[in-house]
């Protein structure tokens, strides 16, 4: 019986909220795992017979399986938003997981690269001029031009580029689109990859944009190692990550003035939270600024 009940749920997940595969996945994950509890500890058959109490329980077992905290988190989250969904189908009465708190995770600020760093990127990313360089050129200018998540990088299609308008299609999670503003240097990367570049890669999809020395979709995999060889030959000692283009392009736009609001939509946050995080990027980097320049701060190097 509990198991019904999560299908009905992933498939108002699919249908209804239109979310995304991967974060479906990560749903019924979690949920599979509460609902073994249950049923192996408690023997429910209905989800009116869960108590916090019960709850509270299976978020002791994860401790003692030394689960990280973001683990967690997710893991109640997903508690949390079947729970709500069962009261508004009025399976139960009332949710029992609105006193059930999270536990609290560390922030961690993400990986970015000043402006400097970005230059000796971008420079480094031009390589031999050989066509997978003028194809590293394009997706570098492009994730940290427009702010693209690799998802969305990798899954460009060329009907998507509006070149002579200086705008990209996006297609972000849960298939939402939105419309970024393209850069000149990204323009003129792209179309320089697309004329001298791209052709000559063979290519077996005549829509996708980033293709592999084979001619094939750019995997996420390859796209990190294209990063990581990049930042090698730029000298960057910092960690990169897939998303570390991403999270310089609205850090920057911050430093320089840009509001919220329009990173959030830049970016294609649906909650404006998600977007705060790079507020305390650009705090740590004012007082930094501060400690280095400021005669009364005590701090030069």
């Amino acid at each position: 019986m509990l198991e019904s009940n999560l299908k009905e749920y992933v498939y108002y997940l699919k249908i209804t909220k239109n979310l995304s595969k991967n974060t479906i996945d990560s749903y019924q994950r979690d949920l599979k795992e509460y609902i073994s509890f249950l049923e192996k500890n408690y023997k429910f058959r209905r989800y009116d017979q869960v108590e916090k109490k019960h709850i509270d329980n299976f978020i002791k077992s994860l401790a003692r399986k030394k689960i990280s905290p973001k683990s967690v988190t997710r893991k109640i989250s997903s508690i949390h938003s079947f729970h709500r969904y069962l009261l508004e189908e009025k399976i139960v009465e009332k949710d029992v997981t609105v006193r059930i708190k999270k536990p609290v995770t560390p922030k961690t600020l993400p990986s970015v690269l000043n402006l400097d760093e970005i230059d000796k990127f971008i420079d480094a990313s031009n390589g031999l001029g050989k066509p997978l360089d003028l194809r590293n050129r394009a997706m570098v200018e492009l994730a940290y031009g427009s702010g693209l998540r690799v998802s969305e990088l990798l899954d460009l299609n060329i009907s998507d580029l509006h070149l002579n308008m200086s705008l990209v299609n996006i297609t972000g999670k849960g298939n939402k689109e939105r419309i970024v503003p393209l850069g000149e240097e990204s323009i003129i990367a792209i179309r320089k990859y697309l004329v001298d570049a791209r052709p000559l890669l063979k290519p077996k999809h005549r829509e996708i944009l980033f293709l592999n020395k084979k001619g094939e979709k750019l995997s996420r995999i390859g796209f990190y190692k294209v990063i990581k060889n990049i930042a090698l030959k730029a000298g960057i000692k910092k960690k990169m990550s897939p998303h570390t283009l991403r999270h310089s392009f609205a850090t920057h736009l911050l430093e320089n003035g840009a509001n919220l609001r329009s990173v959030q939509d830049l970016l294609g946050h649906e909650d404006i939270l998600t977007t705060e995080i790079y507020t305390h990027v650009t705090k740590k980097h004012i007082q930094e600024v501060y400690e280095l320049n400021h005669p009364r701060a005590g701090k030069k190097e």
